[in-house]
């Protein structure tokens, strides 16, 4: 009987890490494949898509890692949930800079990215208290 309640104290943290694995995956999939194009149509540096691609790949092997463990640790899920507040105030960081100039597609894709990393962390955050409380 614990480990059925064990298992669904877990299951927001777990299910909001999955979310951020799959669309973490799909975003450097994208971004690698196609940074040249997307740089034509968002107005962004063909380099830093690219290299945004490539900063994905080892934060989606953490995450699937993580995925693999019987139980996230509290210290686990604050890395992750402090990976993704730190990528959503960088994304923040790089509009009000002005090291960039994206047009108005280019500003929406970085806008609503950084909304949804942001969306993961709260999840993922909600779910951590939750398991810290069961």
């Amino acid at each position: 009987m614990s480990a059925i309640v064990r298992s669904s104290q877990s299951q927001l943290l777990r299910r909001a890490i999955q979310l951020d694995a799959i669309a973490t995956a799909a975003m450097a999939a994208l971004l690698i494949a196609a940074a040249a194009p997307l740089s034509q149509w968002l107005h962004l540096p063909q380099n830093l898509l690219l290299g945004a691609g490539l900063v994905l790949v080892p934060y989606v092997a953490f995450l699937g890692w993580l995925l693999s463990r019987e139980r996230i640790s509290a210290p686990q899920a604050w890395s992750v949930i402090a990976i993704n507040a730190c990528w959503t105030i960088d994304s923040a960081i790089l509009l009000l800079s002005g090291w960039v100039s994206p047009n108005a597609l280019g500003l929406a894709f970085v806008i609503v990215q950084a909304l949804a990393v942001a969306a993961f962390a709260e999840l993922q955050y909600f779910g951590l208290r939750k398991q810290q409380r069961g």
